[in-house]
């Protein structure tokens, strides 16, 4: 925990990025029957009664202090997905970071070991060159800042039926732009210093306060 801590307490770096990386399923809902338009005296109304058309996953990748976020939509959520969204954060996203320092959860799918048999070894090792895993403790996801992004995206854009991934996809696309035109930043705050007062019990009385 302290590791992280100190890892988001860094002064902003872009030739090393702090970046939070987390993953949400999403399933497709279509409407049963043709919602009611709003009208005057009345908002839009309808059914409660959906089909579903099947189930999505997210990996939300948030820079916390650059205000910076991205969104990709995939069919599952497999070590091969992972893979490649490693490699669309290094080549694409952070194509001038010396090290990207990446938090994320510690899932058995989150390994370099993933990279290896999605690419083989030299392709893994390029990308790991300029990558870091910080994993988050077990039991202790909310450490992940990405966790608030993905809760800013479910109020925001997500609390209405997409019928299908083109829509879900577009619904995304103008989600993140805005959020990114804002440079709407994270601010962590839960310090170090709050941590040694909040889990005193689990530090030596010796320990610096």
């Amino acid at each position: 925990m302290e590791h992280l801590l100190a890892l988001y307490a860094r002064p902003y770096d872009p030739l090393y990025p702090v970046v939070c990386f987390d993953e949400k399923s999403y399933q497709l809902l279509a409407d049963s029957r043709v919602s009611l338009p709003l009208c005057p005296k009345h908002p839009r109304r309808q059914d409660y009664e959906y089909r579903r058309r099947g189930t999505r996953n997210l990996f939300v990748i948030v820079e916390p202090l650059a205000g910076q976020r991205h969104v990709l939509l995939t069919k599952r959520r497999t070590k091969a997905d992972f893979a490649h969204a490693v490699r669309y954060l290094v080549d694409v996203l952070y194509p001038n970071a010396k090290c990207i320092e990446l938090v994320l959860d510690n899932l058995n799918t989150h390994t370099y070991e993933a990279l290896v048999e999605t690419f083989g070894l030299l392709e893994a090792n390029r990308i790991m060159r300029r990558v870091c895993f910080h994993y988050t403790p077990l039991h202790a996801s909310w450490l992940n800042m990405a966790e608030i992004e993905i809760g800013i995206l479910s109020r925001q854009c997500l609390h209405r039926h997409s019928a299908s991934e083109q829509l879900l996809q577009s619904e995304l696309t103008a989600w993140q732009q805005f959020r990114n035109r804002q440079c709407a930043r994270i601010h962590g705050s839960f310090s170090l210093k709050d941590a040694r007062r909040v889990f005193a019990h689990y530090y030596p009385e010796s320990s610096p306060s």
